[in-house]
């Protein structure tokens, strides 16, 4: 087994990257057959987009706060524990959106896709799914649409659905609705195609974030699965996501 350790800026990810690299080496990435990130979520996102191209699978463990998609740091046995850990295959979302001078913009999002104003204005947003019209206009803040492993995110803040891995689904989550009020969102299929149309692009701009790529100005944004990537997170025997993703339901 061929390690690539991968941590963030954090003073304690860059003293445990040292006493793994002293334990174990630390490979190349062209060479490694699995890589260590070594931080909290923002960082193991940061990992996946820069290492989706290596196909890679995706160790995680947890240097930083809340560590939701990370698992437990321990020095010890870890190539053992890598090749007993539970794999967790994931596809992004493919944005495509379009500004007010007919500029197009492309970037992959593994948590979720967000809609946001950028001024005082409420957004003002047209919604479809697969070619039809389900919302003739949504008066909110925004409008993100999240992966399963995005759902304890963003999602979750703004009281969207947890969605377990496995269970095919994304949800459609409207950000501080005003009109329709009693409108809560959408569980849609992970084979849907979302389009949010900007009504009023010149008076009401809004923004587009995919992760942390973010562009602004836009007029309408195309989300769809991205099939052709699957990103592998490895994960110890009854860590899964999928556990910790029904587990948070029941926090109180």
């Amino acid at each position: 087994m061929k390690i690539h350790f991968n941590a963030s800026n954090h003073d304690l990810a860059r003293i445990r990257l040292q006493q793994l690299v002293d334990l174990y080496g630390h490979s190349a990435l062209a060479d490694a057959t699995h890589i260590v990130a070594l931080g909290g979520d923002g960082h193991m996102l940061n990992v996946l987009h820069e290492t989706m191209s290596s196909g890679l699978p995706v160790f995680g463990m947890n240097c930083g706060h809340l560590g939701f998609l990370m698992n437990h740091y321990a020095s010890a046995e870890l190539p053992e524990r890598i090749a007993a850990a539970e794999g967790a295959p994931i596809h992004p979302l493919r944005m495509t959106a379009t500004d007010k001078d007919g500029s197009t913009h492309d970037a992959l999002a593994i948590n979720e896709v967000s809609l946001l104003r950028q001024t005082h204005n409420a957004a003002h947003i047209n919604i479809s799914v697969d070619g039809k019209n389900k919302l003739e206009q949504l008066i909110c803040d925004g409008v993100l649409l999240a992966t399963p492993v995005g759902s304890t995110a963003y999602n979750l803040s703004a009281h969207g659905p947890v969605i377990p891995l496995g269970t095919e689904l994304m949800a459609l989550t409207p950000i501080s609705p005003f009109r329709p009020r009693r409108w809560r969102g959408a569980l849609l299929p992970e084979t849907s195609a979302v389009e949010l149309v900007n009504l009023e692009p010149d008076f009401r701009p809004l923004s587009v974030s995919a992760d942390s790529t973010e562009f602004r100005h836009v007029k309408h944004v195309s989300i769809a699965q991205a099939r052709d990537i699957t990103l592998n997170l490895l994960y110890d025997p009854g860590f899964s996501l999928t556990e910790r993703a029904i587990q948070e339901q029941f926090l109180v």
